[in-house]
C-alpha cells in the first residue's frame, strides 16, 4: 500500500478493516509481552520495596462491575506508521495553519471559511465534496482560505449515533479501531487533494490518530465548559476556538479561550496509548466561536461588539468566529444563508474582529434520518445529522463572502487602516 490516498473511496471502510485486523495481531502481541514483562519484574520491586502481596481478595464486584467488554484498540503510532502522512497532505496542513494562524492574529486580511458537513458518515461522498472546496479554494484563494469540515465524532445531548469514529458502518456495531483508521485515511486523502480539514475533538485520545492532519479544531458548545478539554487544546498544534454553551453563554467561551491560552499539567496519553503527564505551552490561537443558543441568534451587530467587549476587559485579541448554523439558523439550514449575508454586511462596512465564518453544507440539501438495521437504505450526499445547503448554495455565499473582505479591503486602504494589524 504503497500511496493510501489513491484507495478509491468506496474501498476505504474495507481496507480500513483490512489495516485494523492486522494492527490488532500486534497489539495483542505487545500487551503480551508487556503482561510477560511486568510479571517478570514487579515482584522484584515488590520484594526491594518490602511490600508484601496481600492477594486474595475478591474484587469482581468493585472493578469494571458496570463493564461489558474491554475490547483492545489499534494504537496511533501503529496507524501512523501503517498509514504515513504524504508530503502533499504535510504541506497542506503546514500552509492551512499557518493561513488560520495569521487570520485569526490579524497577519492576513483574509476571512477563514470552515465548510462541510455537520458530520461525515459516507467516505465517497466525503471525498467528492472535497473535490467541490477543492475548487472553491482556487477561487477564492485571495480572499478566503477555506477549511472542510471533517468531523468524525459527532457531541450528544442524550443518545444518539456518535458519529463515524466511533460506529463507521452506521448500524451500532462500533467498531472504532475500523472508525479510527478510515478517518485517518479520509484525513490524508481530502488534505492530499490541497484542501486543509476541521475536526471537534471529543476526548484526549482521538486526536493522536490523525496528528499532523487538523488545521482547525472547534471545541463544541457541549464541551465548552470541560476543563480536561481546555487543558488538552492548550497543547494541541492546530489553531482552536471555544463555542459559546447551550444556553447562550460568551462568559464561558472566554473562559476557555483564557484557560487554553496558559501552560497546563496533566494526564494524557502518548502515542503508544500509555498513560503519560503532559506540559504544554498554551495555545495563543484560542478564540470565541458565536453559535447562537436555543433563544435565538447571536452574529448581529450588537451581538458582535457586546463579545468584543468582553474580550477586550479580559485582554484577550478582539478576535470572532461565527457559526451560521446551529442556534444561529434556529436548525433550519437555509437560515445560513441569511446569517452570511448579514456576516458579509458587517465584513464590508468594515467589521475587523469577524475572522471566520462557520457553514454547514453538503452535495444535497437537508437531512436524513439514519436508521442503525438499515444503513444501505441512505441517500447519497446527504447528511444523517444537522441538515445543510447544497454546493450551489455554498457557492453563492463563499462569493458574498469574497465579495465583502474585498470591500473591507478597499476600506481599509481607504482609511489608511490595515486591517492585518487589528486584533
Amino acid at each position: 500500500m504503497a500511496q493510501h490516498e489513491d484507495i478509491p473511496a468506496d474501498r476505504v471502510l474495507e481496507v480500513a478493516a483490512d489495516i485494523a485486523d492486522h494492527l490488532l495481531d500486534v497489539q495483542r502481541e505487545v500487551n503480551r509481552q508487556i503482561d510477560a514483562t511486568q510479571a517478570d519484574l514487579l515482584p522484584g520491586v515488590q520484594q526491594r520495596l518490602g511490600l508484601h502481596d496481600a492477594g486474595g481478595a475478591d474484587l469482581s464486584d468493585l472493578v469494571n462491575a458496570r463493564i461489558a467488554a474491554l475490547t483492545i484498540v489499534v494504537t496511533p503510532e501503529a496507524v501512523a506508521s501503517v498509514l504515513p502522512l504524504s508530503a502533499a497532505s504535510v504541506a497542506t496542513t503546514r500552509a492551512g495553519r499557518r493561513a488560520v494562524t495569521d487570520i485569526v492574529s490579524g497577519a492576513d486580511g483574509r476571512l477563514a471559511v470552515i465548510a462541510g458537513p455537520c458530520s461525515i458518515h459516507d467516505p465517497a461522498a466525503t471525498v467528492e465534496y472535497a473535490d467541490f472546496l477543492r475548487r472553491m479554494r482556487a477561487r477564492h484563494s485571495a480572499d478566503l482560505e477555506i477549511v472542510m469540515r471533517t468531523y468524525t465524532e459527532k457531541p450528544r445531548t442524550e443518545v444518539d449515533w456518535k458519529g463515524f469514529a466511533y460506529d463507521p458502518y452506521l448500524d451500532g456495531s462500533n467498531r472504532i479501531s475500523v472508525g479510527l483508521i478510515a478517518t485517518r485515511m479520509l484525513m490524508c486523502r481530502i488534505t492530499a487533494m490541497g484542501v486543509p480539514v476541521a475536526a471537534e475533538p471529543l476526548n484526549a485520545l482521538t486526536p493522536q490518530y490523525v496528528n499532523g492532519l487538523v488545521t482547525y479544531n472547534g471545541v463544541g458548545a457541549r464541551n465548552v465548559t470541560d476543563q480536561t478539554a481546555r487543558e488538552r487544546v492548550s497543547g494541541f498544534s492546530s489553531v482552536v476556538g471555544f463555542k459559546n454553551s447551550p444556553e447562550g453563554s460568551i462568559d464561558a467561551a472566554v473562559q476557555a479561550v483564557i484557560a487554553a491560552r496558559a501552560p497546563h499539567e496533566f494526564l494524557g496519553v502518548d502515542s503508544h496509548g500509555m498513560t503519560a503527564q503532559l506540559s504544554t505551552t498554551g495555545n495563543e490561537t484560542g478564540h470565541v466561536i458565536l453559535r447562537g443558543d436555543k433563544h435565538g441568534p447571536n452574529y448581529s451587530a450588537d451581538h458582535i461588539a457586546r463579545t468584543t467587549a468582553k474580550l477586550r476587559e479580559r485582554g484577550l485579541p478582539e478576535v470572532v468566529v461565527v457559526d451560521a448554523s446551529h442556534g444561529n439558523s434556529q436548525k433550519d439550514h437555509l437560515r445560513q444563508i441569511d446569517v452570511v449575508r448579514d456576516l458579509a454586511g458587517q465584513i464590508a462596512a468594515g467589521e475587523q474582529a469577524i475572522r471566520g465564518v462557520m457553514v454547514e453544507s453538503n452535495l444535497v440539501a437537508g437531512r436524513q434520518d439514519l436508521d442503525q438495521q438499515r444503513p444501505d437504505a441512505l441517500a447519497y450526499g446527504i447528511s444523517v445529522t444537522d441538515a445543510c445547503v447544497d454546493p450551489d448554495t455554498t457557492a453563492e455565499m463563499l462569493d458574498e463572502l469574497a465579495g465583502a473582505v474585498r470591500a473591507r479591503r478597499s476600506r481599509a486602504g481607504t482609511d489608511g487602516v490595515d486591517v492585518r494589524q487589528a486584533g
